[in-house]
């Protein structure tokens, strides 16, 4: 019904214009109308990915730009970028550990999608893995090119141990969550909602050891939007247009008294319980145009913060964020 009276609106208001101003107008109307463009866009199914973007899409933004988005599920941001470098999607979203990626030349950031706290080191009082120091000599599953990697390393060096000190079983985010149940591992890292659902099946059992804001004070763990070098080279303006459109969903997200609606949306796409999706909506500080516009330096030191942590894990090496982060498309698409 939303888009139904835009586009009425918009359409009233074109034949207006047309009375008044005759075929100078329309003329002038067909020059502002950008090209029609699809986009293939990969994301994951979860709150933390679909929020802004289903947003956008139910609420007409995409079609205010003349895209159309036709949308892909993948499991997490390694694959999406490898689906991307095959060419079949344009743009996507990652978590925090397929950053590393970004910073090595892989792929351009051109929107922050969030800061995330949804990363979490679990373990189990029945398998002694309670503690930090309860992890030493366990399995634990993980997921490796991850954000599920990077707060597991963190986790090990709180304890003063590295990935030699555990039997680290690498696996698929969803089996983690069917291995930690089943109790065939005897802590795991992961991320919302995988997360969430461990702890809440586990009960009692259940001890969420770290999260992201356990090491706030020197790591920020971040969520992206992304597109292949190439692919931005070329189509900029599509990205400013696409990011907009974007932002303009995060910023009705981002009214918490959207979130039953917001989240009835993800739940009709990935076909999942809206109160578990309605769990998810605190799981980050979630970005908005307007912070983004006020608080570029901001977003820039978050970055750099970033990329700190990878070369401290010898992912990467120094590298400037404007190499492979696009703040000019962020504030195109952001300005008032």
């Amino acid at each position: 019904m939303r888009k139904t009276w835009k586009k009425l609106a918009a359409l009233a208001m074109a034949a207006s214009m047309a009375i008044c101003g005759g075929a100078m107008t329309v003329s002038a109307d067909a020059e502002e109308t950008p090209e029609k463009v699809t986009v293939n866009v990969a994301y994951m199914p979860d709150y933390a990915s679909l929020n802004g973007l289903i947003s956008a899409i139910e609420l007409g933004y995409f079609d205010d730009e003349n895209i159309e988005v036709q949308l892909t599920e993948f499991a997490d941001g390694p694959t999406i970028i490898q689906a991307m470098e095959s060419g079949s999607i344009d743009v996507g979203y990652i978590g925090q550990g397929a950053h590393k990626l970004c910073i090595n030349g892989k792929a351009d950031i051109f929107a922050l999608a969030h800061i995330s706290n949804g990363d979490a080191v679990i373990g189990s009082k029945e398998k002694g893995t309670d503690t930090i120091e309860g992890l030493k000599g366990k399995t634990v599953a993980y997921s490796s090119g991850t954000s599920s990697e990077i707060i597991l390393n963190k986790t090990l060096a709180k304890g003063g141990m590295t990935m030699d000190d555990i039997t680290a079983m690498d696996m698929d985010a969803t089996n983690i969550v069917t291995a930690m149940l089943s109790g065939s591992v005897d802590a795991c890292a992961t991320w919302v909602p995988n997360s969430l659902k461990v702890l809440q099946e586990m009960g009692d059992d259940g001890v969420q050891l770290t999260d992201n804001k356990t090491f706030i004070d020197d790591t920020v763990s971040l969520a992206s939007w992304i597109a292949m070098p190439k692919y931005a080279e070329e189509n900029r303006d599509v990205l400013v247009r696409f990011a907009r459109a974007l932002y303009k969903g995060f910023d009705y997200r981002a009214d918490h008294s959207h979130d039953d609606e917001v989240c009835g949306w993800i739940a009709d796409k990935i076909k999942l319980e809206k109160d578990t999706l309605l769990d998810q909506v605190n799981v980050a500080d979630w970005t908005t145009s307007e912070f983004v516009r006020d608080h570029m330096d901001e977003v820039k030191k978050y970055y750099e913060l970033q990329q700190n942590t990878f070369i401290e894990s010898g992912d990467c090496e120094k590298t400037p964020v404007e190499d492979y982060v696009l703040f000019d498309v962020m504030e195109e698409a952001c300005a008032e």
